[in-house]
């Protein structure tokens, strides 16, 4: 009697587990794969897009000043620090867990920029010695514990802010922004550091520092105090000035040039490598629009929007976008490129997965904190821009719950595991066009909070539904 031999089914699963990684794909079938993913659950920044989208209609229906240029350039002003906190925030709900203390923190730096601008570089006598060796003492601190745990970009903003600190360089503007982010490397060291080392939960810890930090911005500009920094060029144009309008287009060719060949690179490297990729005619459409909104955009911000033409002539981007696109290109290229964003996502993910696979989760908790605080300080520095001063409110109040919405709305989900950089830009817009477009209608701030808590509520609505759709499709 002949056995029949058994056909091993490994090679067919091996087929089937891995010939999508070098098999093309139709333009159909793409796009069809696509559509299931959003029926699947995976809907990424579409809701937040298509809600964008209808908020402009409204509001363009209903106002005839809100798609001006000069209120579609203030727009990005006015959302710029909310949506610079928001991209800092982003890492931090990529764990799972939350900075509630990111908007009083990066009121902390505001403050001792100003104090540093006005005081002309004297923060001892500006902040008192109890206040002035508290920091001190905080940033000997902080390299301490970056070093231990090898934050090596910790160490070094903190030991920035010390040298600033104890050297007593006279006012400069340039100083006082290195000044204000680094102080906020120094309060996201030792926030991280609590969460990570210690073990205190990150609601409670942030709620903590939420409130302390609110009593140390109180006490350096005082109760109802103001500190101007309108005389300053430099600070009072980050959020108010414009680049002029060769600038304008050389900002265009570097950043959606720089965004084609990215792409374009990307995508024929995989088709060489035969490696699975979306059809070229559907990147040529994605880069081809990209790059036409970005020209339309700059021509039209390049003409004179001022309400008085013959008087003065205001055009050209503001200096808020670069800011952003620069946060934006770096931050996604460190989420989505190197080995450090893939052990965010892994911690994320399932922490103690990662930690058996070899990430250092400790580490990766206490960076993002560094990260948060950081870049909540450059949202300090461009809102603070925007008002022209800072106050005993600073980044108290609606700045970090805002901010948290504009990275929920979106996309970045509040579980952990899912979101990117962009996310926070979005939703950013979102926001900003929500307070814009109601405040031309002449609505007050209670109608405007209510508004915004309910696209908040729906954002984090939708975040819930598509996750359990997502499970269930697995």
């Amino acid at each position: 009697m002949t056995e029949t031999p058994i056909k091993s089914s490994e090679p067919d699963s091996a087929i089937a587990d891995f010939g999508i990684d070098t098999t093309s794909r139709t333009t159909g079938e793409a796009i069809g794969d696509y559509f299931r993913r959003l029926r699947g659950g995976e809907l990424g920044a579409v809701p937040a897009l298509l809600g964008l989208l209808v908020l402009v209609l409204v509001f363009t229906g209903l106002s005839d000043s809100f798609l001006t240029l000069n209120n579609i350039a203030n727009l990005f002003a006015q959302g710029g620090g909310q949506t610079i906190i928001a991209m800092g925030i982003v890492p931090v709900l990529l764990l799972g867990e939350i900075d509630l203390s990111a908007g009083t923190a990066s009121g902390v730096c505001a403050s001792i920029l100003a104090l540093h601008w006005t005081q002309h570089g004297n923060l001892l006598g500006a902040m008192g010695p109890t206040m002035f060796y508290g920091f001190v003492i905080g940033a000997v601190v902080a390299i301490a514990l970056c070093a231990w745990m090898r934050i090596w970009i910790g160490a070094a903003l903190s030991a920035v802010a010390l040298l600033v600190l104890l050297v007593g360089f006279t006012n400069n503007p340039w100083v006082e922004i290195v000044l204000a982010i680094t102080i906020g490397g120094v309060i996201g060291s030792i926030t991280g550091a609590l969460v990570s080392k210690i073990g205190i939960p990150s609601f409670v810890v942030t709620l903590a520092l939420f409130i302390a930090w609110y009593g140390v911005v109180l006490a350096l500009v005082g109760e109802g105090g103001t500190i101007t920094i309108r005389d300053s060029k430099v600070l009072y144009d980050v959020a108010n000035g414009n680049l002029g309008t060769v600038a304008s287009w050389v900002l265009f060719i570097v950043a959606g040039g720089g965004y084609a060949v990215v792409v374009l690179f990307r995508h024929f490297s995989r088709l060489r490598n035969g490696l699975v990729a979306q059809p070229t005619t559907l990147i040529a459409i994605k880069v081809g629009a990209v790059v036409v909104l970005g020209a339309v955009a700059t021509y039209l911000l390049t003409i004179n929007r001022s309400p008085n033409p013959d008087l003065t002539t205001i055009s050209g981007v503001p200096w808020v976008v670069p800011i952003i696109l620069v946060l934006l290109v770096a931050g996604t290229f460190v989420l989505d490129r190197t080995r450090y964003g893939r052990h965010v996502y892994a911690v994320g993910g399932n922490k103690e997965a990662a930690r058996r696979a070899g990430v250092k989760v400790d580490k990766i908790r206490m960076s993002v904190f560094v990260i948060c605080s950081s870049v909540a300080a450059i949202g300090a520095i461009v809102y603070s821009s925007k008002v022209g001063s800072v106050d005993g409110n600073a980044g108290n109040g609606n700045t970090l719950l805002f901010a948290v919405g504009a990275a929920v709305i979106g996309g970045t989900s509040l579980f952990g595991g899912r979101g990117r950089i962009r996310d926070a830009v979005i939703g950013g817009l979102v926001l900003a066009t929500v307070q814009n477009g109601l405040g031309l209608l002449g609505y007050q701030a209670d109608t405007v909070n209510i508004i915004t808590g309910l696209v908040l509520l729906v954002a984090a609505a939708v975040d819930a539904l598509s996750r359990r759709r997502a499970a269930a499709a697995r």
